[in-house]
């Protein structure tokens, strides 16, 4: 009797001793600030790709109902691609060529949502409404301006939650460039193809600014991460100035992050 006496006379001190921490000491769980998630779509597309058209067509659908909240990127590249010749203007890249083998394509239009796996175009919708219900803690300004033919780009990441640790990518696109685009015939859609030599291209991948996978990015949390970039044009006549913007995301194995784009302002 005595030993138990002891013991409840112990657990009595314990709950009480409980009751007497200060509020200053208790451990109170924050939940960690959110922003909303960028949806960013790569579009694995080609010139010589009958069906990529019908790709683009999903993307503007989606561009048009969610606006900024997604940003496609038209990466012309694999065996339906065209690098150009004498007579035509090519869009695909040797860089878009190692993303499509990186991540084993295999036919297009194809698309990586936030590099969650390989989807048809067919499938682009479902998918991006349900990455369009996720938040981020990731937060990223990002803005570009145009003196002569170089580009000043500068962008901040900042984490409102913990530490990430991954990459941040910046790539140049460009806007409204008429080119050759093999497609279905706008009239007998099903039977007849047509090569097109006035098809307006958008979202064009043309180059990546701070190396083809982008470099380490680690943030702490509320401790904001800045770099400034700067990116010379060619002066060959090939790019048009004023169609340029700038996408930056960060990454790591678990997909993309958070996403941004913004148009290059001319300064001159």
């Amino acid at each position: 009797m005595r030993t138990k006496i002891y013991l409840f006379s112990l657990i009595c001190l314990f709950f009480a001793a409980c009751d007497h921490i200060d509020e200053n000491d208790r451990l109170i769980y924050v939940e960690p600030e959110t922003v909303k998630r960028c949806v960013l779509l790569e579009d694995f597309t080609g010139q010589k790709c009958v069906n990529c058209p019908r790709g683009t067509e999903v993307i503007e659908q989606m561009q048009e109902a969610y606006g900024e909240g997604i940003i496609a990127v038209g990466i012309h590249s694999g065996p339906l691609g065209f690098k150009g010749n004498a007579t035509n203007i090519g869009l695909a890249t040797d860089l878009g060529d190692e993303y499509y083998n990186h991540w084993q394509l295999e036919y297009q239009p194809v698309g990586l949502i936030n590099r969650h796996g390989a989807i048809n175009y067919t499938d682009w919708m479902t998918k991006v409404r349900e990455e369009m219900t996720k938040t981020s803690t990731i937060d990223i300004s990002l803005e570009a301006s145009l003196n002569g033919n170089q580009i000043t780009i500068n962008a901040k990441e900042t984490s409102l939650g913990g530490t990430y640790n991954g990459k941040l990518q910046i790539w140049i696109l460009e806007d409204s460039i008429t080119a050759t685009q093999t497609r279905h015939d706008p009239i007998d859609n099903d039977n007849v193809t047509i090569n097109d030599k006035n098809y307006i291209h958008n979202h064009v991948l043309r180059d990546a600014v701070n190396g083809h996978w982008g470099e380490d990015l680690s943030l702490d949390a509320n401790e904001p991460k800045k770099q400034t970039y700067s990116y010379e044009i060619p002066i060959n006549g090939k790019w048009n100035p004023s169609h340029l913007s700038i996408v930056a995301f960060v990454y790591n194995d678990n997909g993309v992050e958070q996403a941004i784009k913004a148009k290059v302002i001319n300064n001159e």
